[in-house]
């Protein structure tokens, strides 16, 4: 099969286009023909050979990628038969075997290996690619979502938000009755926030943006979602209504640092900050398997037309190209590469 291999780490065209052997299931797990995998930021991260949360470095060689949609073409012993021909997405995630700490991968692939019980069928209506991006990118959005209190009267400052999860929490907080403001950079990616339903849709890489904002909304907004970090988030808390809400869940744009008397005003005006990655979001979306509540959930969404992804599709061929502009914030939506 053709696959993506990564020998070393390092730039994304160290990402090689390569002949490999196919997999074969094991007991319990199904082969995958892979018509879609998806391709998430921490794929670069990783790449790059950084560790950290939430998935560790993987061990050389290896083919990258967590999310996948396609047809069961093989079953391994005991695998369940009725999965066999279906369409189906997976999170690959962490599979049975593979030794502590290390990520399964295998999603760059035209066949990818995963455990049966990680398999949701396609909901009628959408395609693999969209399947794949509610499969990672919806899953965290609705935990993310956990810790909002959307609704009229409530509103919402989403920076980077053209991107994956972006696009779908303007959806959501639009469908929720939000007031949405949304910060992209570039007039392109704003004009596609603004097509997306946001109310006010900004160019944060423009001069003084945060007094556009204010000029539009001087009561402050009630909730950031800040998955940037760095200079932005910096200035979107200062955008805030006294009591909001500044949840965390990346910084692309590097840490945020804060003076001290900017921490005082942020516990004058009652600004709560929190992380909502990790544990925090599994405890609260509850559950023996609490990822797989938010998978079905983002899937169901979907199908039934609430929450409607934006993609970028690349070739398999072209993972590195993919990667480099994901890196360098040249694209918008959920970034697919396509078999």
């Amino acid at each position: 099969m053709n696959a993506i291999r990564l020998h070393a780490f390092g730039p994304a065209e160290n990402l090689t286009y390569e002949r490999t052997p196919v997999p074969h299931p094991a007991a319990g797990q199904v082969r995958i023909a892979v018509a879609a995998a998806g391709v998430h930021l921490l794929d670069t991260t990783l790449r790059q050979g950084v560790q950290g949360p939430p998935a560790p470095l993987p061990e050389l060689p290896t083919i990258p990628g967590r999310e996948v949609a396609g047809t069961v073409d093989a079953l391994g012993p005991g695998t369940d038969p009725t999965w066999l021909g279906r369409p189906v997405v997976a999170h690959l995630g962490f599979a049975l075997g593979t030794p502590p700490g290390r990520s399964a991968g295998g999603g760059y692939a035209e066949y990818a290996v995963t455990d049966a019980e990680r398999l949701h069928p396609i909901p009628p209506g959408l395609d693999p690619a969209q399947a794949v991006a509610m499969i990672g990118t919806g899953r965290t959005t609705l935990g993310i979502l956990q810790f909002a209190d959307l609704g009229p009267g409530a509103t919402a400052l989403v920076p980077a938000a053209a991107g994956g999860i972006g696009t779908l929490l303007v959806q959501y907080a639009k469908n929720a009755g939000a007031t949405v403001i949304a910060l992209a950079g570039g007039p392109a990616k704003t004009a596609l926030a603004a097509a997306n339903g946001a109310d006010l849709a900004v160019d944060y890489t423009a001069p003084h943006w945060a007094d556009t904002v204010r000029a539009h909304h001087p009561d402050g907004a009630t909730v950031l979602f800040d998955s940037v970090g760095g200079p932005t988030a910096r200035a979107a808390l200062g955008l805030l209504a006294p009591g909001a809400r500044h949840l965390v869940f990346g910084w692309s744009a590097g840490p945020l640092t804060l003076t001290d008397t900017e921490r005082a005003d942020l516990t004058t005006r009652r600004i709560t900050t929190r992380n909502v990655l990790g544990p925090a979001m599994l405890e609260r979306a509850g559950g023996d398997n609490p990822l797989r509540r938010l998978e079905t959930r983002a899937l169901a969404e979907a199908a039934a037309g609430r929450l409607r992804p934006a993609l970028q599709r690349y070739p398999l061929a072209e993972a590195a190209a993919a990667h480099h502009a994901l890196e360098t914030r040249r694209t918008t939506g959920k970034v697919v590469l396509t078999t």
